[in-house]
Formats: C-alpha cells, sequence, structure tokens
C-alpha cells in the first residue's frame, strides 16, 4: 500500500463503530466499521459565498461548503484532492473520493434553508495507507468463494470498486458484490479485498426481526426474556408455508399485524376470568392504566406469540382453506382480509383478556387487559398462556362448523372452548417429557394456584375433576377446567408411550407424542359436529377419555370408565 499524508476531516467527531458480525450457519465471523461521524448545527444557518450564490448550483453550494468546512479544520492534503459527488436534492450527500474511486464509508451531508447551510455531518477519513487504485484480483475470480462464504448467490447487480475506510487507519481497495440468498432471505453487500481477495467487510440489507421477548415456551416474565432473531423461521420450514412471507411484510400471512393500546370506559367485568367473547367497544376516553415497567416488552411479547402460535397452527392444519386468520390467502382458499387486531393494555377492562371471533374474512380481536391483583399492576401481555388461550378461542371457532364462528355456542361446547384454550396454552409450554402439573396464569395473579380451582394433573388427588362434574354445571370456565383436564391425560398418555419432540413447533411430521396430541387436536376440530358435547369426543383416545369417567357408557352425568373393544 502506499503511504497518504493526509485527507480532510472535521474537529468534532463520535466514536468510530467497529463490530463483529456472525453470518450464516457456520457462523462466519465478518467485521463492519464505520469511521467516526461529526455533526454540527448553525441556528440561523452560514451563509454560502456570494459567487457561488450567483452561480446557482446546489451541487456547487454542498462541494464548496463541505471542501470549506473541512479545510478550515484540518490541513489540506497536496496529494490527495478532496471531490464530492452530490446529489441534486435538500440535503445534499456527497462522498470521498480518491482518484476517482469513491469510499464506501465516508460520507458528507449538509443541509441548506435558503442560501446558508444550517447542518453538516462527516465521516470523511484521513488514512494513512491506501491501497493501490488498480485491482490485482478480478472480481470473477473471486465472486464463488464469497458465494460460499455467505450461502447465497451474486445476484447479478452491476459491481464496483471502491475504498474502504479500516479500524487500522488504512484505506482498502475493494469490489463490491451483491449476495442474495431468497430461501434464507439474507441479503449482503460484499466488500472483498481487490489485491488479496479476502472478504473484508459486509453490509447487511435485510433488517432482521428481534424482539426481546418470552419465547412461547415460557410461561411468564419471572422464566426471563430473550433476544430472539427472526422468530418466523425459515420461510420454507414445510410446503404450506413456501409461499408465505414473512411477519413484517405488507399484505401478509401474519395474525398480530395491528396492536394498540386503547382509552375507554371499562365495561362491567364477567364474573370468570377469561371469556371468550368481548363486549362492544366502547368509547368513552379515560387515561390508560400504567405499564408494570417502563422496561416491559407488552406490545412485542403480544405481537411475538400470537404469530407464532399462528404459524405452529398453520403447519397443524390451521390454514387459508380451514379459515384461519390471515390478510392474504394467496389464492389457497377461504376469505382473506381478517389478519388479528390485538390491543394491548386495553383500559376496557381489567382482570381479564377476550377473543372475538366472527366469521371467516373477518378480523378477530383480541383484548389484553392490566391485572390489579398485585402492587404494582400486571400486565397479562407477559402472562405468554393467556395469550395462548385466547388466540385458541379463535383456532376453535373457526375450526369447527365451517368458518361460521357459529358452532360453540351451547354452554357445553362453549366450557369445551374454554378447554381446549386451556390445554394448547399448556402444550405450547411443555419443555419436555417429564409430565409435571400445569396451573394456568399464576404470574398476573402473583398466586401459585392460578386461575382455575385445579392444576391439570395425572394425579386424582391433585385434580378429582370428572364427567359427572359436569352436571348443573353452567360456568363456562368451570366447564372447561374439566374438559381440559380430560385432554391433559390424553397428552401425557401419547407422551408416555410415544416420547417427546424438541420440534413440534416446527415438524409436524413426527411420531412422537406431542405431535401426535396436536395433530388430534387440530383434526377433531374440523370434524366434530356442530355445538360439540364430551362425548362426541375421538374414538382415537378413549382411554384417556374414559379414565377421567367418560367412557363408551357414560351418559346423563353418571361416570363410566368402560373402553371400546381394541382401545
Amino acid at each position: 500500500m502506499a503511504p497518504i499524508r493526509g485527507l480532510l476531516s472535521s474537529v468534532i467527531v463520535a466514536l468510530a463503530l467497529a463490530s463483529q458480525r456472525s453470518v450464516g450457519k457456520r457462523g462466519l465471523e465478518i467485521e463492519t466499521y464505520n469511521p467516526p461521524t461529526s455533526f454540527e448545527t448553525f441556528g440561523e444557518g452560514i451563509p454560502v459565498p456570494v459567487d457561488l450564490r450567483r452561480d446557482g448550483s446546489l451541487e456547487s453550494k454542498a462541494r464548496s461548503f463541505i471542501a470549506g468546512r473541512l479545510a478550515s479544520t484540518a490541513p489540506t492534503s497536496n496529494g490527495v484532492p478532496v471531490t464530492s459527488r452530490a446529489a441534486r436534492s435538500v440535503p445534499m450527500f456527497a462522498k470521498l473520493t480518491y482518484k476517482g474511486i469513491p469510499f464506501a464509508n465516508a460520507v458528507a451531508n449538509v443541509a441548506f434553508k435558503g442560501e446558508s447551510a444550517v447542518t453538516f455531518g462527516s465521516s470523511f477519513v484521513k488514512p494513512k495507507k491506501i491501497a493501490a487504485t488498480t485491482p490485482t484480483v478480478s472480481v470473477e475470480s473471486v465472486i464463488p468463494k464469497i458465494e460460499a462464504e455467505l450461502n447465497g448467490k451474486y445476484n447479478g447487480h452491476p459491481t464496483t470498486v471502491e475504498y474502504l475506510a479500516r479500524p487500522d487507519g488504512t484505506a482498502a481497495l475493494t469490489h463490491v458484490i451483491q449476495i442474495q440468498n431468497a430461501d434464507e432471505n439474507t441479503w449482503y453487500e460484499a466488500f472483498v479485498d481487490a489485491h488479496s481477495g479476502e472478504l473484508l467487510s459486509i453490509t447487511d440489507f435485510s433488517a432482521e426481526a428481534a424482539y426481546r421477548v418470552l419465547p412461547i415456551q415460557k410461561q411468564d416474565l419471572p422464566e426471563g426474556l430473550e433476544l430472539l432473531t427472526n422468530p418466523h423461521g425459515h420461510r420454507r420450514l414445510s410446503p404450506g408455508l413456501a409461499l408465505h412471507l414473512h411477519w413484517h411484510d405488507d399484505d401478509h400471512r401474519v395474525p398480530a399485524t395491528t396492536l394498540s393500546r386503547t382509552r375507554a370506559r371499562p365495561p362491567p367485568l364477567p364474573r370468570s376470568p377469561l371469556p371468550a367473547r368481548s363486549s362492544t367497544t366502547p368509547t368513552t376516553p379515560l387515561p390508560l392504566l400504567p405499564p408494570p415497567s417502563t422496561s416491559t416488552p407488552l406490545a412485542p411479547n403480544a405481537f411475538y406469540v400470537i404469530n407464532k402460535l399462528h404459524d405452529i397452527a398453520y403447519r397443524y392444519g390451521f390454514t387459508e382453506a380451514a379459515f384461519n386468520f390471515q390478510n392474504d390467502n394467496f389464492g389457497k382458499g377461504g376469505s382473506g382480509n381478517d389478519r388479528v387486531l390485538m390491543s394491548v393494555q386495553d383500559s376496557s377492562g381489567t382482570n381479564n383478556a377476550n377473543f372475538a371471533t366472527p366469521p371467516d374474512g373477518q378480523s378477530g380481536t383480541c383484548r389484553m387487559y392490566i391485572w390489579t391483583l398485585t402492587t404494582p399492576n400486571r400486565d397479562g401481555s407477559l402472562n405468554n398462556d393467556i395469550i395462548v388461550h385466547e388466540m385458541t378461542h379463535g383456532i376453535t371457532n373457526r375450526l369447527t362448523g365451517g368458518g361460521t364462528a357459529r358452532c360453540l355456542q351451547t354452554t357445553e361446547s362453549r366450557g369445551m372452548g374454554e378447554g381446549w384454550s386451556d390445554a394448547l396454552a399448556e402444550w405450547t409450554e411443555q419443555k419436555s417429557a417429564d409430565i409435571k402439573d400445569f396451573v394456568l396464569a399464576p404470574y398476573v395473579t402473583n398466586n401459585v394456584k392460578g386461575i382455575r380451582a385445579y392444576p391439570y394433573s395425572t394425579s386424582a388427588t391433585t385434580n378429582p375433576l370428572r364427567y359427572s362434574n359436569v352436571r348443573g354445571n353452567t360456568a363456562v370456565h368451570s366447564i372447561g377446567t374439566i374438559w381440559a383436564n380430560v385432554l391433559h391425560q390424553v397428552y401425557a398418555a401419547l407422551v408416555a408411550q410415544y416420547g417427546w419432540s424438541p420440534a413440534a413447533f416446527t415438524n409436524p411430521s413426527g411420531a412422537e407424542g406431542n405431535i401426535v396430541f396436536a395433530h388430534l387436536f387440530f383434526d377433531s376440530l374440523a370434524i366434530q359436529p356442530c355445538n360439540p358435547t364430551f362425548t362426541t369426543g375421538p374414538c382415537l383416545i378413549w382411554k384417556a377419555f374414559a379414565s377421567r369417567g367418560v367412557g363408551v357408557n357414560a351418559a346423563n352425568y353418571v361416570d363410566n370408565f368402560d373402553v371400546p373393544a381394541g382401545c
């Protein structure tokens, strides 16, 4: 590299930003570097020289001001002229060049108000060494190597030759090549040393979706937040998802694309928590209840969980043709334009949550409330099982009865709806084949017993509820607790017999018990009659049903433990 004595720079600078970025499945560590930057504001502005005002060219004004501003704070290099190329707009941007070759990461900008400059920023550099201007390694020879390193393909965009300022104060001559992998949703701009062929740095054009949230397997805030990057995962995890876009694209499949805080008068509260349906939206404005902490990720967690459950349910059959919640159905059946609308810290209620399910083609609405049973208050959006419980109401109401949302209306079937919601919430939070008792929503209540009368358990002592307890019971959540405990027995029996898979969320093709349970869960919803009862459960799981009194001859709320021949 040839020596160079200096380029222009400004006096007021920020820290340079150099970091390592892990790229691709192999964890390739690539340097990213941004030179020190300066930024100044000038109040009413610094007038542009009169001779340049007569010229009238905005580009000339910008060029003159940038060169003059830098020259006033640093010596001028005799060997390296400062030139600029500025867009004909306000503000103006300029690149530092050397012998006609631009610097990729050395930019200046100036904004004008009338004839005066009002702001100025610069990341121009003064390299102590600068590489020769003619490449000794051809771009064609390095493309295959860079494609392999970045796990993608050159996308055909014209390559360029640019200088790259380095953290050690040198300037490298680089080939600039765009590498893409559509399947992995990656798009990099690679800076490859034009003399050695080494990959020096990258620009990542893909904005990764990073959420500091509670992974869906976790129940609530005490289990700890994690930073999840691209939790929507690979777009081709299953054939059914091949044509789908990711959570942040417009007109996509995601359910929870609209989140808000509402300001409304609370209606009278229902007597039991987590109802399946909401009241009409009130309109009288009141101040929002305070969040439990200014640092807790209420909306991001709600957005993440409800989208994640949508993707899981899609893999098990809750697709466009099965009347799911999706803005764009991609011609795969069902009605679109019905993404879920979700409100966090909704002030139309407290100590509650609900989900309103209209027919296919109309958006479902989920409302998450503040819980006032503790000091400070706690938010249901940080209790994952509450979110899953509510979204499951949308799933069960759509799958039962062919998308009409009319077929879970009797007391018993509504109770079963509550039970299915609890059961799927429990399923998402299982972390191993170890079958433990499950308690719903202990965090918001600050109570180890949660919000149900009994934990869900294989122990008849811990949870004594049976089919006969439905007799005369008109409380849908109480009925739901009975049904969810039956489903707990089914889950436990299947996992004990066939094992447990940690990949159940993304791979529905396994034979493990938790995967089989999920298939039975979703499939049975689609094939059951409108307004089902306990005794219309599938024959495949008679043993588990019978263990709680719902045997072959169960009727009139009398326990029966018989099973069909061969069960």
